[in-house]
């Protein structure tokens, strides 16, 4: 069923998603929780003071989601929310995805497949020229190019999908692309019916920690990723290992082992990516992947039955905090070993989220705050 939320259901979804300490895993399990981000609204002070909240939970104000919405009407972009029919598929099916995002430009984008590609931002002259030339091919197979619009590989990405159809993922609000530099390539890529998205508010100036945010929408929007450059230790492998772990198939272009942007390229063929030495290769591997529909997610605004749920035992809470502790634990063994019901334990979880008492990891581990 497609969500088609009311202008009321929005700015209630926005001030819920822009609380502090309330994320995408937290968001979900609040409105499945209580059926609503306004219910949820509501509970939110009692339920990070239960989780130990050292000071009272900053709700921002109906005026200021708002103040928001205006803002992003203003410069052309729209606020999505997911389950709506612009919405992109791939991204609701990735672990986590963000519900609410702001597109700059076309969502028919989306409705085409799409492929990553990500590397280097000091990047040799042979490989932009490869990632220009390998996007350019893609889209003249039907094929989209999503990319993160950093200097280097991603800038040449989209230059060569400009007109077939790119898509560049910011890591700060939509009015703050980065780098500056890139802003008349950010309103080419408009211009020529691709489109610009993010998940951060209006005004956010991206900092470090929100790269590894943006990279995690790159691959999760595509079927695969590609890295054409990239350095050891560098963002675009974090960019395949999230791809890797959303299913998603990281492919990788080779590279002289005596250029040091192609250390991690190199690596990641060796640990199993998929060689690509042109389009081709891409095309050949996810083409059988078109059409195959995903298990759906979990679904928004349906408050889930609690009333065979036992009454929540006043130790419940110290039992699972003893359990968790600074190293990362799956909710399975953590369930196993308390003894608590399930339904108790994810709300005990979200709690201690809410509080900013717990950290979740990649694989839906998680673990108390250091």
């Amino acid at each position: 069923m497609v969500l088609q939320l009311s202008d009321r259901q929005r700015l209630q979804w926005l001030r819920l998603i822009r609380t502090p300490n309330v994320g995408p895993a937290s968001f979900r399990d609040l409105i499945n929780r209580f059926g609503s981000a306004e219910a949820a609204l509501d509970m939110l002070p009692e339920l990070a003071a239960r989780g130990g909240a050292r000071r009272a939970v900053r709700i921002p104000t109906l005026a200021e989601a708002e103040a928001e919405l205006v803002a992003v009407r203003k410069v052309g972009a729209r606020i999505i929310a997911i389950g709506e029919a612009s919405y992109p598929a791939n991204m609701a099916q990735m672990d986590n995805p963000p519900p609410l995002i702001t597109v700059f430009g076309s969502d028919q984008v989306f409705a085409s497949p799409s492929v990553s590609i990500v590397g280097a931002r000091n990047a040799s002259l042979a490989g932009i020229n490869f990632a220009r030339k390998l996007a350019t091919d893609l889209g003249k197979h039907g094929w989209t190019v999503t990319s993160g619009m950093a200097r280097g590989i991603d800038t040449a990405a989209h230059k060569g999908a400009l007109h077939s159809g790119t898509t560049a993922v910011l890591a700060g609000g939509i009015d703050r692309p980065y780098p500056p530099e890139n802003i008349p390539l950010m309103h080419e890529i408009v211009e020529k019916g691709g489109a610009i998205v993010c998940e951060m508010p209006f005004g956010w100036e991206p900092r470090a920690q929100d790269f590894p945010r943006r990279n995690r929408i790159i691959a999760g929007l595509s079927l695969g990723l590609v890295v054409v450059e990239a350095a050891m230790r560098s963002g675009s492998l974090i960019s395949a290992r999230m791809a890797g772990e959303q299913g998603r198939v990281v492919f990788a272009v080779p590279g002289s082992p005596l250029d040091p942007r192609s250390a991690g390229t190199n690596g990641l063929l060796k640990q199993g990516a998929i060689l690509v030495t042109g389009a081709d290769d891409i095309i050949e591997h996810l083409t059988p992947m078109l059409g195959i529909d995903a298990a759906p997610r979990e679904s928004f605004e349906e408050p889930v039955d609690f009333a065979d749920v036992p009454m929540q035992r006043d130790d419940d809470r110290a039992r699972l905090v003893g359990l968790l502790g600074p190293t990362p634990t799956s909710v399975d063994d953590l369930i196993a070993h308390s003894g608590v019901h399930p339904a108790n334990v994810q709300l005990i979880l979200l709690e201690l989220d809410l509080a900013g008492r717990l950290e979740r990891h990649r694989g839906g581990l998680i673990s108390l705050v250091s």
